[in-house]
């Protein structure tokens, strides 16, 4: 549908991943098209002590990222922005994306980048496929559950922003 948005997640939104299901939240279309890489290489970190991974905006840099494009209607949409919190900290820039199961070629969707970092960050080792699971042993800590008041995710969320800044 025209009115549709195509995102391109390479975290945990992806399927099987601890926040896939932000996407059903608040009962809105989303459906997953196909698996795809970026066109140019960025770094994908895993940092802060929640364990969260990273697309820094950092072009060159890094490698070719694989993830999930997923078409979602405007609520979806409005549902992711609130978890990656755009765009306050990550920013949602159009880009064209590489489809890898051999459909229309190239697709631009929406991905997420963090823009504004310290360049240490660019230390971290970088990864060109994110699994909750892999090898680097680095479990993601859910921070997003309703027993937490807005206040502790406020200072969660500070937490996490004060790396960057």
């Amino acid at each position: 549908k025209m009115s549709d948005f195509n995102v391109f997640v390479y975290g945990t939104l992806k399927s099987g991943e601890p926040n896939h299901n932000w996407f059903a939240k608040g009962g809105g279309h989303y459906k997953l098209l196909c698996n795809a890489q970026t066109m140019e290489k960025y770094p994908l970190i895993i940092a802060t002590e929640y364990n969260i991974p990273f697309l820094l905006y950092s072009p060159g840099v890094g490698n070719y990222v694989k993830g999930e494009v997923y078409e979602v209607d405007k609520s979806v949409l409005e549902n992711l922005d609130i978890l990656e919190d755009h765009p306050d900290f990550y920013e949602r820039e159009l880009h064209t994306v590489k489809n890898l199961d051999g459909g229309d070629g190239n697709i631009t969707v929406w991905i997420y980048f963090i823009k504004n970092f310290k360049s240490e960050l660019l230390k971290q080792p970088m990864y060109d496929c994110y699994s909750n699971n892999g090898d680097h042993g680095l479990k993601y800590v859910i921070r997003y559950t309703q027993s937490k008041t807005v206040n502790v995710r406020r200072v969660e969320q500070y937490m996490i922003k004060i790396i960057f800044t």
